[in-house]
């Protein structure tokens, strides 16, 4: 198990009770009482640490390394029907951005999201889940084709950022997540979108035009990074905990300022701590939404879906 640095006291309390259970098991002697009185001290020390999470640790746990990406999600919630659907046709296939069809409950699914990778290998294939153009051509692609075979989407978000790289630029980054942006408005079939870890700038906003849109507990959602900001602001990323202070990136402020549509509760601890727990829960808020979705209208649907995005903000108009 890693710890962050913020759970040092758990730490240090979950170490206690693993020499007390050797201890135990050496000597033979019943410390039944004292593991028990010390497993409600961890789980008290636990409720206590995330009833107060500062946004910066809120981000450090969207990062933790042991957190489940969105193929662990896409496997789980399809009970393994999941078929992984390659390229854009036009340049290449984007190992950030993945995507294809899986059931849910019976029901054929189109899924796309930005996988980061689970060691270090894999996270330099995938980028750390930061899509080139081609990774957002590939995700409409995939999107188009869902809408032809009337299918609803499911996307789950989490990256730094979309690919900043010299290439990226010249093959046309910008113009591949403005077109996302205006196809999703318009497609005719539900779509659901989950930040399930960072939610940075328009990286994430590629996939992220949805009916509704839902954070994990522990994400954050963002124009910037917490360091970034603080780097042109101040810079220095010294002050990253004051940046993500102000810049009201938890599922929290974002659901308080009506820009997502819920916040998915996570396991005590973070999703990491119970995999399956949280796999069954966001399962459960994706047939929930479905089901009403599914009730409504495509061109109802699409109206709603471009009302929304359009009434976020405030616009003044300035007398001449």
């Amino acid at each position: 198990m890693t710890y962050l640095d913020f759970e040092k006291p758990i730490q240090d309390l979950e170490n206690e009770l693993i020499k007390l259970k050797e201890v135990s098991a050496k000597s033979k002697v019943d410390l039944t009482d004292k593991t028990k009185e010390l497993e409600n001290h961890i789980l008290d020390k636990t409720k206590e640490l995330y009833a107060n999470l500062t946004p910066w640790q809120r981000v450090q746990v969207s990062r933790h390394p042991e957190r489940p990406y969105t193929l662990s999600y896409i496997e789980h919630i399809s009970n393994k029907t999941f078929i992984e659907l390659h390229g854009d046709r036009t340049v290449a296939d984007d190992k950030a951005m993945v995507g294809g069809f899986g059931e849910i409950e019976g029901q054929t699914v189109m899924f796309i999201g930005q996988q980061k990778g689970i060691n270090t290998k894999m996270r330099q294939i995938r980028r750390f889940g930061m899509a080139n153009p081609e990774g957002y051509r590939k995700a409409l692609r995939l999107m188009k084709l869902a809408e032809k075979f009337n299918k609803p989407i499911i996307t789950f978000i989490d990256t730094p950022g979309a690919y900043p790289g010299l290439e990226a630029e010249e093959r046309g980054q910008g113009e591949a997540i403005a077109r996302n942006l205006l196809e999703m408005a318009q497609l005719k079939v539900p779509v659901i979108c989950i930040i399930i870890g960072e939610g940075a700038s328009g990286g994430a906003l590629g996939i992220g035009i949805g009916d509704k849109v839902l954070m994990l507990e522990n994400t954050w959602y963002s124009v910037i990074s917490p360091e970034s900001c603080s780097s042109i602001l101040w810079r220095s990323w010294n002050f990253k905990e004051k940046a993500a202070e102000a810049l009201k990136l938890t599922a929290e402020d974002m659901s308080k300022n009506g820009l997502i549509d819920g916040v998915i509760k996570e396991p005590l601890g973070g999703a990491h701590r119970n995999m399956e727990e949280i796999f069954e829960t966001v399962k459960g808020e994706i047939l929930k939404h479905l089901k009403a979705l599914n009730k409504i209208k495509p061109e109802e649907r699409i109206n709603q879906r471009i009302e929304k995005f359009a009434s976020m903000g405030v616009v003044h108009d300035l007398d001449s």
